[in-house]
């Protein structure tokens, strides 16, 4: 493996550990349910676990869930990686989104894998709207996805019209 990867590796080993330190700040300081404000009227500290994937979705699986959820994770967590390895290091701003989206997919795997749940716990919201809550790895993640479609935007720019 190339260097900038292995570079881009250690992005995502620090995305993962710095995911799981602030959840763990969380859970030794934020009781369940608790709502901390740390900018009033926009961004709160709201420990929640959260037994489904993002936004909540497949929250009420059941006892099978978690086990499903942490296939389904380890699965795109192995995708991910294969793509990642298959990439060509010129393609400067694949790299950074794939690996964000490993260091977000692992952290939230390892929550997963530890709890059966994964801990969120940013709450912003403008008024009485509230955005689902999250965690850094979620945050890595929806960068990740998001330099993965600039990218594609900007490889459909680069080819001539067919």
């Amino acid at each position: 493996m190339t260097a900038p990867k292995v570079r881009l590796l250690a992005v995502s080993a620090a995305v993962a550990l710095l995911d799981g330190i602030t959840k763990a700040w969380v859970v030794a300081h934020v009781l369940p349910y608790e709502t901390i404000a740390v900018v009033p009227g926009f961004v709160n500290l709201t420990h929640v676990r959260n037994r489904g994937v993002a936004f909540g979705l497949f929250n009420r699986l059941g006892d099978f869930g978690p086990p499903v959820l942490i296939a389904a994770g380890a699965i795109a967590l192995v995708v991910v990686g294969v793509y990642f390895r298959r990439t060509a290091r010129e393609e400067r701003l694949l790299l950074w989104s794939l690996a964000l989206i490993l260091g977000g997919a692992v952290g939230n795997l390892a929550d997963r894998i530890a709890h059966g749940a994964v801990t969120d716990f940013v709450d912003v919201f403008v008024g009485a709207y509230h955005w689902h809550t999250f965690n850094v790895a979620d945050s890595a993640i929806t960068v990740g996805i998001c330099l993965m479609l600039l990218d594609v935007l900007r490889e459909r720019r680069r080819r001539p019209a067919e």
